[in-house]
């Protein structure tokens, strides 16, 4: 989506709302199965003595897969827009985005803080305890049956216990 700012570039205190649902063909991260509703952001751009800041909040409803159980869920990621635009970015600045004309890409520019604010590790809760090494089982579900592993240095000393 462009967002055409023609009038509020040189008139500072001027405004431009949008609103966009973002397209998830370059949303892809291997532990989000799907996207039940495509992200929406909503917000402005303001010229603030003639600086470009773009705000808002982007929210994002993702199916998403456990790194630790691999159980499926369901997980809403809101996170709040600040992104300074500029004319030219000499130094190539990854923090700024650049004006095309007097129009933005306002679908990159949000894909891309998406992207950048999209945790690294997906977990169905924050305490998931994760699969059992030996047997598989879901240790959420509740213990397995496997014996707790000894050190391999006491592997004597276990023999001993065994032929008693």
């Amino acid at each position: 989506m462009r967002l055409n700012l023609s009038s509020i570039i040189e008139v500072p205190g001027g405004s431009v709302p949008f609103v966009c649902d973002l397209e998830t063909d370059n949303l892809d991260f291997p532990s989000v199965k799907a996207y039940p509703t495509r992200p929406h952001a909503e917000g402005r751009v303001f010229n603030e003595a003639g600086i470009l800041h773009l705000t808002g909040t982007l929210t994002a409803e993702m199916l998403c897969v456990c790194d630790r159980c691999g159980e499926e869920f369901e997980s809403t990621k809101e996170m709040a827009l600040n992104v300074i635009i500029v004319e030219e970015n000499p130094d190539d600045d990854p923090s700024l985005f650049t004006l095309e004309g007097n129009e933005i890409d306002l679908s990159e520019i949000l894909s891309t803080c998406l992207i950048l604010d999209m945790e690294t590790k997906f977990l169905c809760k924050e305490d998931c305890k994760g699969l059992c090494p030996k047997c598989g089982k879901n240790l959420n579900l509740g213990p397995c049956g496997c014996r707790k592993s000894l050190d391999p240095r006491f592997a004597v000393l276990e023999q001993l216990l065994d032929k008693s």
